[in-house]
């Protein structure tokens, strides 16, 4: 009976903008918010407010997700110490903003580190490297319990990228990492890290030559409207990794746990898709104006991974040390068991 009057009062709110999903009358037994960086109308946090009503429903409203987009709960630095510190229950961050907290999660930072097929991709995500990936933050006072595919990253230059030879001599803006440094560096390129906030300004005028984001924040940014050359080259991993507070989530019964688990993993192929069609739509904006877009063949991607795998690879482990050393020994392992090679 007290699940049926839960599940009531769930249903009763279900639907209420930026609030959980069983705020009715009979609190739920657990209660997490999760806080995030994307706008309400991004893939990530569609995709959690997917989950919250799953793990509401399979849990007959005893577990509620109150989500809070957009740094409503501050910055990813806060929001990660939040969760360390149980001041915030859970927080769905982008890997390359954990590298100062954890290392060996820089491992993302790799170009060409998932391969362009989304199953193939998911079994390196899902299998003995994401959960290395994600034990890793054990250490770090947090629980990670997986990765969520986030897009991938393209070139973009005011000077020709028609080949590989090309980006030597060309200054690119990197976030702040010798990993993304040393990828351009591998191919006689110049990287400089810079805010995000100063890119285009930066490409506007001058200061860097190129840069490398996601399509939609590309389409989104207007960085198309001060670069002339777009390789569709999908390089760079974007993943997001789902770090609960240790506290919180032990407090959980063990099904609950589980059903939270397989709720992020259900709706991976949905995101996935939700991605897509943002990419494609920001592609079309793109195509509307003067800037030349050409897409990277596998073979070229091939040759890329060539020349930028093994300078990032040792950047990375020259800074996650023995830690790196095993991570990255378990994932070339499950690349190649995937087939990837």
């Amino acid at each position: 009976m007290n699940h049926l009057i839960r599940r009531l009062a769930a249903t009763a709110v279900m639907g209420v903008a930026g609030a959980g999903f069983a705020t009715g009358v009979f609190a739920a037994d657990f209660v997490a918010k999760i806080g995030h960086l994307e706008s309400a109308q991004q893939s990530r946090h569609v995709h959690l407010e997917k989950v919250a009503k799953l793990v509401n429903e399979r849990t007959d409203g005893a577990v509620e997700f109150q989500l809070f987009p957009q740094g409503q709960l501050g910055q990813q630095r806060e929001m990660t110490e939040g969760v360390q510190l149980g001041t915030l229950e859970a927080t769905v961050a982008p890997a390359a903003f954990l590298g100062g907290f954890n290392p060996a999660v820089s491992i993302m930072d790799i170009p060409f580190l998932l391969p362009d097929n989304d199953e193939t991709a998911q079994e390196i995500r899902s299998g003995a490297f994401g959960e290395a990936l994600c034990e890793s933050f054990n250490s770090r006072g947090v629980t990670c319990i997986g990765l969520w595919p986030n897009g991938k990253k393209n070139f973009t230059s005011s000077k020709p990228l028609a080949s590989l030879e090309d980006f030597a001599g060309q200054k690119f803006r990197v976030m702040d990492s010798n990993i993304l440094i040393e990828q351009f560096n591998s191919l006689g390129a110049s990287a400089i890290a810079l805010p995000f906030g100063e890119l285009y300004t930066a490409l506007q005028t001058g200061v860097v030559d190129g840069e490398e984001n996601p399509l939609d924040t590309i389409q989104r940014m207007k960085f198309y409207e001060v670069q002339n050359h777009l390789v569709l080259s999908d390089h760079g991993a974007m993943e997001d990794v789902i770090l609960f507070n240790p506290a919180w989530w032990a407090s959980l019964p063990e099904e609950h746990q589980k059903t939270i688990v397989d709720a992020f993993n259900e709706v991976i192929p949905e995101l996935i898709d939700h991605k897509a069609e943002a990419v494609a739509a920001a592609l079309e904006e793109i195509k509307g104006s003067d800037i030349e877009i050409r897409e990277m063949s596998d073979e070229e991607k091939a040759a890329f991974r060539e020349k930028m795998y093994p300078a990032a690879r040792a950047a990375y482990i020259e800074r996650a040390g023995e830690e790196g050393e095993k991570l990255i020994a378990i994932y070339e392992k499950e690349y190649e068991a995937a087939g990837a090679q």
